[in-house]
């Protein structure tokens, strides 16, 4: 039963409430005054923290980090929630996987420590041809079993590629190998645990809708550049590459910028929601020079961030790190009022002098003021942005540079938040 509250149902209030926050939000994409500053409040581990859980229970035990995930919300009452399952609680799905390029709580480290990425080479510089010329066979041959144990023995379908006429037919005799079969049952597992995972995700989504929280994005795609040198050739071998390789690089970024504009756009289909979260890893300052930016890192990103926006969606590529010295650049190559650009380390002053009449802005909030920080520091950095950046026409998500640090104490968050809408409301 919908209980009545004031002129309003309780069904009414919490609608008006969705749609005034995420009007806000729309409206800082827009360029356009917000009736007040929105924020956010993206987490991986801080969640634990809050909900007086372990690292290890926030991954495996899903039904109790929903009901965190909300009294969040409730609690602190943020413009937008993070769909924090997605990041931060897929530890079974991972388990049942066998999946090997992660350590995480109680599988490579303490039960209170949050997970950690294995950096290693998953694709050798030799390789590049046979990725090139046949991405799906290398995937099924190479690529995939090794990052995830089940995935182990799919390599014979690999061999069906080439075939044609009856031989299509004849190929099925690849089938018939002990090692497709066994992966087959593994798959086959992991693939209804990650359906119940997936149903979590939904079920969080409609229940956070219906208390008046929009989602802060429900998609999530990744730089090409960032896909190779994270996920595949390591952080050394992309770094060698740049100069023992660099057409075959080349090649390589335009081929996965196909590849995750596809899945991305798939995946954005499946959603009403048209932001798409891109943390970037391997853009800033000190990871390359700008002649490099520009020549490998740029061109396929770029491909992505045009295929998103001609698609309708809103891309928000997280800038991680410091990348001052690009802020000239992307003034010059980003499309006005179509993004939102979230900045860790980058000042926010001077990216809203460079671009807050480009793009909107997301974070402000340094890790370590949250961290080691009192209330009363918070209140003065909020206070120290709106009057820069908001007040001076950037429309700002306030937020932590790279969300709430997981150590940060719980009053420096309800502080953030207060001040939010002291100052800016």
């Amino acid at each position: 039963m919908t209980r009545q509250i004031g002129p309003y149902t309780q069904t009414e209030k919490a609608g008006r409430q969705y749609d005034a926050r995420w009007q806000r939000v729309m409206d800082c994409v827009a360029l356009r005054q917000p009736d007040r500053m929105p924020f956010g409040l993206f987490s991986m581990f801080w969640y634990a923290r809050y909900g007086g859980m372990t690292c290890r229970q926030q991954m495996f035990d899903t039904p109790r980090f929903k009901q965190v995930i909300e009294q969040v919300c409730l609690d602190l009452q943020p413009d937008m929630y993070t769909p924090a399952l997605m990041g931060a609680g897929f530890g079974l799905p991972m388990e049942v996987m066998g999946y090997r390029q992660l350590q995480w709580p109680g599988h490579g480290v303490d039960d209170n420590r949050p997970f950690q990425y294995i950096d290693r080479e998953y694709m050798t510089a030799e390789e590049y041809d046979d990725f090139l010329f046949d991405p799906t066979g290398f995937y099924l041959s190479k690529y995939l079993p090794r990052v995830a144990d089940a995935f182990a023995g799919l390599e014979p379908i690999a061999s069906l590629t080439g075939s044609f006429y009856v031989g299509t037919c004849f190929g099925a005799a690849a089938f018939a190998d002990p090692g497709i079969a066994t992966a087959v049952q593994r798959l086959s597992k992991a693939s209804g645990v990650m359906l119940d995972f997936l149903g979590h995700i939904r079920d969080l989504d409609q229940r956070m809708r219906s208390l008046g929280f929009p989602s802060a994005f429900d998609s999530i795609a990744i730089a090409p550049y960032d896909i190779i040198a994270d996920y595949f050739r390591g952080a050394t071998g992309m770094m060698k590459d740049l100069y023992r390789h660099p057409d075959k690089l080349l090649q390589v970024l335009d081929k996965v910028a196909t590849l995750v504009i596809r899945s991305t756009l798939a995946a954005a289909r499946q959603t009403d929601n048209p932001i798409v979260f891109i943390p970037v890893h391997w853009a800033p300052d000190a990871f390359m020079s700008q002649k490099q930016f520009e020549k490998f890192w740029w061109p396929s990103f770029h491909r992505l961030l045009t295929a998103l926006i001609d698609a309708q969606l809103v891309p928000m590529p997280m800038w991680e790190h410091d990348c001052t010295r690009r802020l000239p650049f992307l003034r010059e190559h980003t499309p006005r009022g179509k993004c939102i650009y979230w900045f860790e380390r980058t000042d926010m002053v001077a990216a809203c002098a460079a671009l807050g009449d480009i793009v909107a802005l997301r974070g402000g909030m340094p890790a370590s003021l949250m961290i080691s920080g009192t209330p009363a520091d918070v209140d003065a950095e909020v206070r120290r942005l709106v009057e820069n950046v908001y007040d001076r026409g950037g429309r700002l998500i306030l937020e932590g540079a790279f969300g709430l640090p997981d150590e940060t104490p719980v009053e420096n968050v309800r502080a953030m938040c207060a001040a939010a809408r002291r100052y800016a409301g």
